[in-house]
């Protein structure tokens, strides 16, 4: 589906790390500010155990994953939304992702330096916070000056535009993110052709130390408390650590290694999950002994346009589609089983696809 989500972050607060860990891609990696020039962009299989249960009922030749592609984003600083630093670059590269995942730093250490001179996790949120702000104050203020002149001819869509791009004025001149704005969900038509930057849904990740990793530290409590009102997740992910276990060969030695720091699944795994989550996406499956594969939907998503994400003609010529539940699957067995228990549902073009639906669709063109 071509869905992006962009790491953001001040410099040197692991970005990279975790990009390379995502991907296995290698960013360039220094130890100073802007080491990541251009955005890197990773193709991550979304971990998914479902995957594995049906390979082993199935049997296939091949087993595909579903994606998502992660975006590393050169670090901001003060000032971006004026040009410092790389922040021109930065605020286009972001417009251009789907959501955001919010790196920051929770840790200490002496040799990696802080762009700020000391560690404070909420100060540096409100900094990026700040910077994408403005941006996007400035942004509805242009859109404002066009609807004004509009207004001369009597336009009432410029009238109820500019009452709405009012209401987002006044809530990012008061330092809150456009997701928050009070109002209505129809009207948010208002501000689609700006791709405004802080009304995508965020992440945020608090980068600390093996110490801190199961259980956070007096840094990620701060931070959890500044975003309370957000409804943002928060995830606790050690990005040095991730890199070791990157390194481990086999699933047993990374989860040994994992049991032993008492955690139960690598963060980035997590990391990989909510980010998917967090652009309203789901997954249904398509089971055959040539194929088990994972396809990705956002949530919502009817019955022929998830067709269509096989093939367009799946889509153009879309009859029915034959639905079995996972449980159902797992229980039964096989698709045979499943239809002899009468398990098996066949659904018309007003179907939405629900989560984990192992679907066979008929079509004709």
């Amino acid at each position: 589906m071509g869905l992006q989500c962009g790491i953001v972050g001040l410099p040197n607060v692991g970005k990279s790390t975790l990009f390379n860990c995502l991907s296995n891609a290698h960013a360039l990696a220094a130890n100073y500010p802007f080491a990541t020039i251009e955005p890197n962009v990773g193709v991550v299989n979304i971990p998914d155990e479902r995957l594995f249960t049906l390979e082993k009922l199935v049997n296939p030749q091949r087993v595909v994953p579903t994606t998502v592609e992660i975006v590393d984003i050169a670090g901001l600083v003060a000032g971006a939304s004026k040009g410092e630093g790389l922040g021109n670059q930065f605020l286009s590269n972001i417009r251009n992702t789907d959501a955001i995942v919010h790196v920051i730093r929770c840790f200490e250490d002496d040799n990696v330096v802080h762009v700020n001179g000391n560690i404070d996790p909420v100060r540096d949120k409100e900094i990026i916070d700040i910077e994408l702000q403005l941006k996007d104050l400035e942004s509805v203020e242009k859109k404002m000056a066009k609807l004004e002149k509009m207004l001369k001819g009597n336009d009432k869509e410029a009238k109820a535009g500019l009452e709405v791009l009012e209401v987002y004025r006044e809530h990012l001149s008061k330092g809150q993110s456009a997701r928050t704005a009070p109002v209505e969900e129809e009207d948010k038509r208002f501000i689609a052709d700006i791709n405004l930057l802080t009304v995508k849904p965020i992440l945020y990740v608090c980068n600390v130390d093996e110490k801190a990793a199961a259980t956070g530290n007096q840094y990620t409590q701060a931070l959890m408390q500044a975003v309370a009102g957000e409804k943002a997740e928060v995830l606790i992910i050690c990005a040095a650590l991730e890199a070791d276990i990157a390194e481990l060969d086999t699933y047993e030695e990374r989860m040994l290694f994992l049991n032993d720091l008492g955690l139960s699944e690598p963060g980035i795994s997590k990391l990989i999950k909510s980010s998917y989550l967090l652009l309203d996406l789901i997954t249904y499956f398509t089971a055959g002994e040539k194929e088990v594969r994972a396809w990705t939907i956002t949530k919502g998503t009817k019955a022929p346009q998830a067709a269509g994400v096989i093939h367009s003609d799946f889509e153009r010529g879309f009859i029915r589609a034959e639905v079995i539940k996972y449980d159902d699957f797992v229980h039964y067995g096989s698709e045979a089983a499943v239809r002899a228990a009468g398990k098996l549902n066949v659904e018309g073009k007003d179907y939405v696809v629900h989560d984990g639906d192992i679907m066979h669709f008929r079509f004709n063109v």
